[in-house]
């Protein structure tokens, strides 16, 4: 089963509705024309059509109705308000996929009031440059292809994993969240060659550009992080030296603490 053929809906038009409509018309897996968008701003809307050729829906009614796979990429605490308004359209016609943080399927399942086919997802900011990381909760009463459908379209924007929904809260605090965690070792990266003497754009420039060809290297070779290190790592080096510093300074329970922590926060937040 693949989404070539098939009109979406994008049921929201923020940063990560344009990724994923990005991604797709880029990519060429849906052509812009089979792309329904809606959002509160309509200057938004017009943006996103002049740059990827979409179409624009009168209303969130009218997407769900006219979308064979509805994406639903409005904030979380906006979700309740928006099922109530498409309820009565939602049926097993249509594919539905939720990108809200935190909101489980239970909880949408509830709202409609309804059996739909509906799908859990987790992606991350990065898929704005389309190198996402995403996660797709497994679920139970979808129509077979429906999961390979919600893989293709984000498979678009980065790299998927497919896990059991009880873990997209881990997930949250490990990818969703985890942006912020590299941008501020990026930005202390930098600051330290400022204090070293560099100037500012080129700390940036070598801080940001070291840790995307470092992810590169392990994703691309499969090596454990430890292996990379070992291989930087001369005996009485530089290296070793920095490594020692973070070492002391606690880096590696300190980032383990963040995803913890953002976990129970995103469990906290699903219970509302």
């Amino acid at each position: 089963m693949s989404v070539k053929g098939k009109r979406l809906g994008f049921l929201g038009s923020g940063n990560m509705g344009e990724a994923l409509i990005k991604g797709l018309v880029e990519a060429k897996v849906v052509p812009g024309e089979a792309i329904l968008a809606s959002d509160t701003r309509t200057d938004r809307l017009a943006d996103l059509d002049r740059r990827y050729g979409i179409r624009i829906a009168k209303s969130n009614v009218d997407l769900v109705r006219d979308a064979d796979v509805v994406v639903l990429a409005v904030k979380p605490q906006n979700m309740g308000a928006v099922l109530t308004e498409i309820s009565s359209s939602l049926s097993r016609r249509q594919l539905v996929i939720s990108v809200a943080a935190g909101v489980a399927t239970a909880t949408i399942h509830k709202a409609v009031g309804k059996d739909i086919r509906l799908i859990r997802v987790m992606p991350n900011t990065p898929a704005l440059v389309l190198e996402g990381a995403t996660a797709i909760a497994k679920a139970h009463g979808l129509d077979d292809g429906d999961l390979e459908i919600a893989q293709e379209i984000f498979g678009a924007v980065g790299k998927v994993v497919v896990l059991d929904e009880s873990l997209m809260d881990a997930v949250t605090g490990l990818s969703g969240s985890g942006p912020a965690y590299v941008a501020i070792v990026i930005e202390s990266l930098a600051d330290g060659g400022v204090k070293m003497g560099l100037d500012r754009a080129t700390a940036m420039l070598l801080a940001t550009q070291t840790v995307l060809g470092a992810a590169k290297l392990l994703l691309e070779t499969g090596s454990h992080p430890g292996a990379l290190k070992d291989m930087v790592s001369s005996p009485g080096g530089t290296t070793i030296a920095g490594v020692s510093a973070l070492e002391a300074g606690g880096l590696r329970a300190a980032l383990i603490d963040a995803v913890e922590r953002a976990t129970l926060r995103s469990r906290e937040l699903g219970k509302g």
